[in-house]
C-alpha cells in the first residue's frame, strides 16, 4: 500500500463529483472540472466588465490590460483572416480569454486545470472546426470544397493531394486539442514531481534540506516557465483558430 504522504503527480488531474446527478442513465454530475470552468468564465467576465466599466478616456491599469487584450486578438484576427475575419472576433476573443484564464488559474496550488483534460480542449477544437465547416458551406456552398483542391496541381496527382488535404483538415481538431492538453499536462506533472522531491528530501533532516535546494530552484524556474506557457498556449490556440477561420472565408488556395 502506498504511503499516505506519497506525492502523486496524477492526483491533481482527477475529476470528482461535487453534485452527483444522473439523467437517463448518463452521469451529468457537477464536478470539480465543471466548477473551475464556471470560475474561469466568471473571473474573465468580471475582469473585463469591471476594468472597462468606467470607459475612461485615459485608461487606468486594468482598463489598459483589457484594451491591450482586445487589440492583441483583433490584430491577430485581421492579420490572419483580413477585415472580414472580424465578424468572428467574439468567438476568438472568448476562446483566448477562456484558455488564458483557465491556464493561469491552474497555476495556483490545489486549483484545477481544466485545459489539462483532453475532453475540454477537444470540445473547444470541435467548436472551432465546426464553425469553419458550417460557415464555409453556408457562405460558399460546394465552393468550400475548393479548400481541398490546391491550384496548379497536375490532374494525375489531384486524387492524392485531395486525400492529403482532407486528412490534414480532419486532423486539425486533434492537433489543436492535443497541443494545448499535452503542454498543460506535461508542465504540471513535471512541476509536481520536482515539488515532491523538495518535500521528500526535506523529511530527511539537515542533509536532505541541503539537497532539496536544487529541486526547489527547478520548481521555481518551472513555475516561471509554466506562466509563460499559459500565455503562449492561449496565443497558439487563438492564432490557429484565426488561420482556420481564414479557410472558411477564403477557401481557395
Amino acid at each position: 500500500m502506498a504511503a499516505a504522504d506519497k506525492v502523486d503527480p496524477i492526483h491533481q488531474f482527477q475529476i470528482h463529483p461535487i453534485i452527483p446527478l444522473h439523467i437517463g442513465g448518463y452521469d451529468v454530475s457537477f464536478t470539480n472540472s465543471s466548477l473551475f470552468m464556471v470560475v474561469t468564465i466568471v473571473l474573465a467576465s468580471a475582469f473585463l466588465y469591471w476594468s472597462t466599466a468606467s470607459r475612461a478616456l485615459i485608461p487606468g491599469r486594468l482598463q489598459s490590460v483589457s484594451e491591450m487584450a482586445y487589440e492583441f486578438v483583433g490584430n491577430m484576427l485581421r492579420d490572419a483572416a483580413g477585415k472580414q475575419g472580424m465578424q468572428f472576433f467574439p468567438l476568438v476573443f472568448s476562446l483566448f480569454m477562456f484558455v488564458l484564464v483557465a491556464n493561469l488559474i491552474g497555476l495556483f496550488p490545489y486549483f484545477f486545470t481544466v485545459t489539462s483534460h483532453l475532453i475540454v480542449t477537444f470540445t473547444l477544437a470541435i467548436l472551432v472546426i465546426g464553425t469553419v465547416v458550417v460557415y464555409g458551406f453556408a457562405k460558399h456552398g460546394l465552393g468550400f470544397l475548393k479548400l481541398f483542391v490546391p491550384h496548379g496541381v497536375p490532374g494525375y496527382l489531384l486524387p492524392l493531394v485531395v486525400a492529403i488535404e482532407v486528412i490534414s483538415f480532419v486532423s486539425r481538431p486533434v492537433s489543436l486539442s492535443v497541443r494545448l492538453f499535452a503542454n498543460m499536462l506535461a508542465g504540471h506533472i513535471t512541476l509536481k514531481v520536482f515539488s515532491g522531491f523538495v518535500v521528500s528530501l526535506s523529511a530527511l533532516g539537515a542533509v536532505g534540506i541541503a539537497g532539496s535546494v536544487l529541486p526547489l530552484a527547478m520548481a521555481v524556474a518551472l513555475t516561471a516557465l509554466e506562466l509563460l506557457v499559459a500565455f503562449l498556449q492561449a496565443y497558439v490556440f487563438a492564432v490557429l483558430t484565426c488561420m482556420y477561420l481564414n479557410d472558411a472565408l477564403h477557401p481557395s488556395h
